[in-house]
Parts: structure tokens; sequence; C-alpha cells
């Protein structure tokens, strides 16, 4: 059976290899230590678990909870899940087989307890609660969790949210994060979405390995390109123009009434923008992708 090999600590979203065969395992084991050092003290084997991903994340302030709609990310780097793992080449929003209204109640299943543990330790946190979960047929599994809002999937929801963040953000951290969701006719533990969005990730050649820098990055400005939301993330100035700077170059969100409509709005605006070496996912948003994830730990 498929078995999954983990560096235990902090590998930017890469320490993670699915394992068909022993002879595949044995080598992802003998990989980590060189590629991941320190993060590689400590190695994880589990059993590869098959469904479909979601990323739930919820602001906190230590007491109250406030799911923000579900995301899709897709972790691996070519399309239909093929290739290595990444930090995330796309996302969407909302999820077809997990309605916006379910994200409270995964909450409740997966960060209620994180939060009860983390008082136990006399812990009160304030912030973002990030559940990265496998939607199995035996039920929902939690890969996952981060201290932190995902990425790429919060620049696909911001655009989406029906309720200003930042007011949000600031009673999590002084303790009022319920009466200032009170306040906003905000109900259910959650956020509502609005439309749909699909966020498609430009990532540099050579990525998620040993990404190319200071490649010439070109048509950010140009109409498609500005049509879009774009997030900027590994890049540089130099000599007054945009190079790669990182693995992850930019993501591109499309907004829409539809996925569909989201998708093409998307790949029109990362059309636009090029770059030597550029590497992206065509699936993103695709109908025959809703069930992406299947396969990752």
């Amino acid at each position: 059976a498929p078995v999954v090999i983990k560096a235990d600590g902090l590998a930017g979203g890469k320490g993670v290899t699915v394992c068909a065969t022993l002879t595949e395992a044995e080598a992802a084991i003998r990989a980590c230590r060189p590629r991941f050092g320190l993060a590689a003290r400590r190695i994880v084997v589990e059993r590869a678990l098959s469904g479909r991903e979601a990323s739930v994340i919820a602001i906190t302030d230590g007491a109250s909870l406030l799911a923000l709609p579900a995301a899709r990310d897709h972790k691996r780097l070519g399309d239909d899940d093929t290739g290595p793992n990444t930090g995330g080449m796309g996302v969407y929003s909302p999820l077809p087989d997990l309605p916006d209204g379910q994200a409270a109640a995964l909450m409740e299943r997966f960060h209620r307890p994180i939060l009860g543990e983390l008082a136990r330790r006399g812990i009160r946190y304030h912030g973002a609660l990030y559940a990265g979960l496998m939607l199995t047929d035996d039920g929902p599994y939690l890969l996952e969790c981060n201290v932190r809002f995902g990425d790429p999937e919060t620049q696909a929801l911001l655009p989406r949210l029906s309720t200003p963040l930042a007011p949000l953000l600031l009673g999590a951290s002084n303790g009022r994060l319920a009466r200032v969701a009170a306040a906003a006719g905000l109900a259910e533990g959650r956020i509502p979405g609005e439309a749909a969005t699909v966020g498609v990730v430009l990532a540099a050649a050579g990525y998620p390995l040993e990404p190319r820098l200071g490649d010439p990055i070109l048509g950010g400005d140009s109409p498609w390109a500005v049509s879009a939301l774009t997030f900027w993330s590994g890049v540089r100035r130099s000599q007054g123009a945009l190079v790669t700077n990182g693995g992850r170059v930019a993501t591109i969100v499309g907004r829409g009434a539809s996925l569909e409509e989201a998708a093409a709005a998307a790949y029109r605006a990362s059309d636009a923008i090029t770059f030597p070496g550029r590497q992206l996912r065509r699936d993103i948003g695709r109908v025959g992708s809703f069930a992406a994830g299947a396969g990752r730990p």
C-alpha cells in the first residue's frame, strides 16, 4: 500500500513524499536529511489517504472561532496531480462537494479541540488556525495544522468574503471576536462567501527543488493581467524591472459567478504574464479536477 514519508520539521510545504513502493519509501527517507537538514531530525511514516483535500481556516481570539469558506489547494506540481509536492500550485473556492456552510462544522470538529488543548497548557492563542483536511469515504482526516493563513488559499478567499476581515482580525487580537462578529451580523460561526474564485500559481523554472532566480517577468501590466488580482511573491526589482526571486512567483486570482467563469479569468491573466521556464497547472478549477488531492498524505 502507498505510504507517506514526512520530514517532521518545517520544510516550506515540500517535506512530504507519497511513495507507491517500499523502494521509493527507502529512497525518500535517505533523501530527507540532506534535503531538509534539521527539519528531518525526525521522519514520520504514515499510510497514504485517498480522497479530496479541503482547507478550512478559522480566526480565533482564544475562545471564539469564526470559519472562512472552505478552499481546495493543489499540492502537486503537474496537471492531474502528478509530479512532486509543492507549497501549492493553485486553489479554488467554493467547493462543489463541501458547501461553505459546512466549514463551521469542520471547524468545531478540528479547530475547537486544538483551542482546548492550548488552553489546557495555559496558552490563549489569537490569530488564524489552518486545518488541511482529507475528505475520505471514512470521513475527514486532519493532515496538517498551521498557526497562520494558508498560501495560496488566502489569496482566493479574501475576494470572496462578504464582510471585511480587518475588524474581525482586530477583534481576534483583543479578545472581542464574538462581539465584533455579532455586530457584523455573522451567525453560525462563519463568514459567508460570495461568487467564486480560482487562483493559479506561476512558479519559477526548477521549482520545487532548485528554483531559478533572476529571470525577467513580462506582461504584469497588460490589460488581461490587470483584469484579475495578482499577488506577487517570489519577485524582486532589478534595474526597474521585475525578476524571479523565489519558487512561487505569483498567484493570479480570477473572479466570477461560477468556478468556470473564475477559472477563465484567472488563465487569461496568467497567460499574459511570462518569464523563462514559467510553470503552471492548467487544471485548476476544472470540473474534472474537483476531486484533486487524491493520494496526498
